[in-house]
């Protein structure tokens, strides 16, 4: 399937699908913690970049990337965007954040295959892994010499996203989950 008539599909199907160099794959659902903590992060993101130049987006806008000559649309949990040069109709190009939260399921995927494919995209600041089970958030950040790993847990932890000028307590992204 060509990039065209993948987008130009998509929007039709009432599952949401990854196109990965011309193949097509169905995503499955998610779970309850999952949007719990989804339904956090948005609110979270909404809250502290509100009057800001960066916007935060949703797990419905795609990511769009380059990979050996071939083109790849995922789905992350969410993006901040802080340059509009990269947003498409539907998409993005050009994130500052990248946010995934982590299953059983996907953990493989965002662990390895996502994670290269992210922090190969040029302007990235942060790439964000939520754990669901457990508070804990892992930060890749882009430093001078490529990137530094960042682990936030604990009761009094905060997350910090400089480049975002973004900070929020841990504890907010995983209030109410579970309850």
């Amino acid at each position: 399937m060509s990039e065209e008539e993948f987008l130009e599909a998509e929007h039709r199907y009432d599952v949401k699908h990854e196109y990965l160099g011309g193949m097509v794959y169905a995503m499955a659902g998610a779970g309850t913690p999952h949007n719990e903590i989804a339904s956090n992060l948005s609110g979270i993101l909404y809250t502290c970049l509100r009057g800001k130049p960066c916007k935060p987006f949703g797990s419905d806008m795609k990511l769009k990337l380059r990979i050996s000559d071939s083109t790849y649309f995922y789905y992350p949990d969410a993006m901040i965007v802080c340059n509009r040069a990269g947003l498409g109709k539907s998409w993005c190009e050009q994130p500052t954040v990248v946010f995934e939260i982590l299953s059983e399921s996907t953990r493989s995927t965002d662990e390895r295959e996502k994670h290269a494919a992210y922090l190969s995209i040029p302007g990235l600041a942060a790439y964000v892994l939520i754990e669901q089970d457990t508070q804990r958030v892992v930060i890749e950040h882009r430093v001078e010499t490529g990137w530094s790993r960042e682990v936030v847990e604990g009761a009094d932890a905060v997350v910090r996203l400089v480049a975002a000028e973004l900070e929020f307590p841990l504890s907010e992204l995983y209030e109410r989950v579970g309850e």
